[in-house]
């Protein structure tokens, strides 16, 4: 989806300021929710959820710019948890079980499957390879896609074939989209082809990409 988390390309941020010796965490608060999220991850011990990322896309965009990076995680973590029945909203108000409520458990974690995000052992052939001219597809899709809006359009040249690996983008509810793995590549797109003529002349951006996202030139 076009949301404001797609910030690729975008004026009026300011400069990025590095952090000398930034912490893992930056507050306690931070860890904690770190770990209710690995708690909550695997996909199958909910039903329903969807994507987790797709979620932090849906934010209202002035929520989201207001909201430190692990603020978001909370958020979209409590609306899951109150959208299961998992908790109730007396219970996160008062830190306590809701009398009468049913105690509700995670369902056991499943076996690891062909859509896990990881690198797939599978005989799968390659599309594209390492120097072929190729076009990132002008997708605008209404769920999640790891095509960024910047490189939409844009020609580039694969440097890297990295192996088979599940599709990751989503549907507009958040569910997985029913395609077949893939080979991922690492295209180098020209800096100046992406930002114009502010853009350095011998700076470049590599964006890794699933076949699905590109177009042969």
């Amino acid at each position: 989806m076009n949301g404001i988390h797609d910030m690729g390309g975008m004026d009026g941020f300011g400069s990025v300021e590095p952090e000398a010796d930034e912490p893992v965490f930056h507050h306690r608060w931070e860890g904690r929710v770190f770990a209710i999220r690995a708690a909550l991850r695997p996909k199958d011990r909910v039903p329903g959820w969807g994507s987790f990322r797709y979620d932090l896309e849906r934010i209202p965009p002035a929520d989201y710019l207001r909201m430190s990076y692990y603020e978001r995680w909370f958020a979209i973590s409590l609306d899951r948890l109150l959208r299961s029945g998992l908790v109730t909203r007396t219970e996160l108000e008062t830190g306590k079980p809701e009398p009468g409520s049913p105690v509700e458990s995670l369902r056991p974690a499943s076996p690891r499957r062909a859509s896990a995000p990881g690198r797939l052992d599978v005989d799968v052939a390659p599309r594209f390879q390492p120097g072929d001219d190729v076009r990132a597809r002008n997708l605008h899709p209404p769920g999640h896609t790891r095509l960024p809006r910047y490189a939409r359009g844009k020609a580039g040249i694969v440097t890297r074939d990295n192996g088979v690996y599940s599709v990751q983008d989503t549907d507009e509810a958040g569910k997985a989209l029913d395609r077949p793995p893939q080979h991922v590549y690492t295209v180098r797109f020209a800096a100046r082809d992406l930002w114009g003529e502010r853009a350095a002349a011998r700076d470049a951006v590599y964006v890794d990409l699933w076949e699905d996202h590109l177009e042969p030139i």
